[in-house]
């Protein structure tokens, strides 16, 4: 094997140690999917994916409290490193071929077409 080949496989095995290795987070004490203001721009070239709404139905779920509610009722996780149960929850509702999007059962989180 080549040196120059070798060295840039030993690089790409720490590159991928690297972002294998278990980060540390310390307990987080709001949850991580937080409601922005959130700004729509249409133009003539561009196209948007028809999901577009996701993100005014999850300021409409901030508005509402459906995170706190969540976190309140749902007692599933000891230490939220870093996601609170209202992101789990909101995650496998929000996203195309999903809850709100049609989805039917957990195998439709995972097939995107």
């Amino acid at each position: 094997m080549h040196i120059r080949n070798h060295q840039i496989l030993v690089a790409n095995k720490r590159k991928n140690q690297k972002r294998l290795a278990r980060k540390q987070y310390s307990n987080q004490p709001v949850p991580m999917f937080k409601p922005v203001n959130i700004r729509y721009e249409v133009s003539e070239r561009q196209r948007a994916l028809g999901f577009g709404g996701i993100g005014a139905i999850h300021t409409l779920a901030g508005r509402l409290g459906l995170p706190e509610i969540l976190d309140d009722q749902l007692h599933l996780l000891k230490f939220h490193l870093p996601y609170h149960e209202s992101d789990h929850v909101l995650n496998m509702a929000y996203p195309p071929r999903r809850i709100m999007t049609g989805g039917t059962c957990l195998e439709d989180i995972e097939s995107v077409s």
